[in-house]
């Protein structure tokens, strides 16, 4: 029989994280900067809107396309570095 089965689950800690004291202000940060950052990312989204629209009048709409990938990727890095930051606090 193998010494890893024959243990119980009993002796096997199961602990369970506790986020310290001391991050309150740091997490609150994060939820503020989390927060603007999405509404600036949604705000981006509708000028650059705007824009391709303007731009598709004109008949230089292909270039707006560029835009919209450049803030949507902004959004998704935001949206990622703070749910990576949190998971480490």
């Amino acid at each position: 029989m193998n010494t890893f089965t024959a243990l119980s689950t009993s002796v096997i800690p199961n602990p369970t994280p506790v986020v310290p004291a001391q991050a309150g202000g740091l997490l609150t940060i994060l939820n503020w900067a989390s927060g603007i950052g999405l509404v600036l990312g949604v705000l981006g989204v509708i000028i650059v809107g705007i824009g391709m629209v303007i731009q598709l009048q004109r008949g230089e709409g292909a270039q707006a396309i560029g835009k919209l990938g450049s803030v949507l990727m902004g959004c998704i890095i935001i949206t990622g570095a703070a749910g990576i930051v949190r998971a480490f606090v």
